[in-house]
């Protein structure tokens, strides 16, 4: 099986980065992570993926315009041999010329399910709206914020007194399984605009 090269960008813990770098071991998987990228040295995802003996790369953004940072970051993904690009927990906004330039192959999990809740404090918003559940998405990344085609979605239960921080616990458990399963199906089909499939 030729495999998919997908290269994953953060900014922190890294654990939906670690959760796709588990899937990638089973040997049916259709993709190996070949780089995990930070805009944040001392990002704790970082000595993971080292750990599990995986290119790393990171450079620290600050002081930086956002189109020169980025380019750092191309230049990595593209000697690394990266097929695809996968955004978990990645903190940054994107130059449209990064966006352009992996347009199609370019994904990322949000904690909502979109439309619903698109940028920061989803879980405080989904809460004050008394909705009934919330959940997170796999989306293509385009140039608008959390706005490209839904790939995949997992609901999830709102329980009488959650706080953000106890449903986004819950979420984080619907997000790791989520983003392997969508981000294999993905690479599986390629990305032909025709082909992609919302829900």
């Amino acid at each position: 099986m030729i495999k998919a090269r997908v290269a994953v960008l953060i900014s922190g813990r890294g654990s939906n980065m670690a959760a796709l770098v588990y899937a990638a071991k089973r040997a049916d998987c259709p993709f190996e992570i070949v780089l995990v990228a930070s805009n944040d040295p001392e990002a704790e995802g970082l000595k993971f993926a080292a750990a599990e003996g995986l290119q790393t790369y990171a450079h620290s953004h600050k002081g930086m315009k956002r189109a020169e940072f980025d380019h750092l970051i191309d230049v990595a993904l593209r000697e690394a041999g990266a097929d695809y690009v996968a955004l978990a927990g990645y903190m940054r906004l994107l130059s449209p010329a990064f966006v352009e330039g992996w347009a199609g192959r370019m994904l990322n999990i949000h904690p909502s399910l979109l439309p619903k809740y698109k940028g920061l404090d989803t879980h405080e918003r989904a809460l004050a709206a008394g909705d009934q559940v919330a959940g997170c998405s796999v989306h293509v990344v385009t140039a608008e914020l959390d706005d490209g085609p839904v790939l995949g979605q997992t609901e999830v239960a709102i329980i009488p007194g959650d706080t953000p921080d106890t449903l986004a616990a819950r979420i984080l458990i619907a997000e790791h399984q989520l983003y392997a399963r969508v981000l294999a199906d993905f690479v599986s089909r390629g990305t032909d605009r025709d082909r992609l499939e919302i829900g």
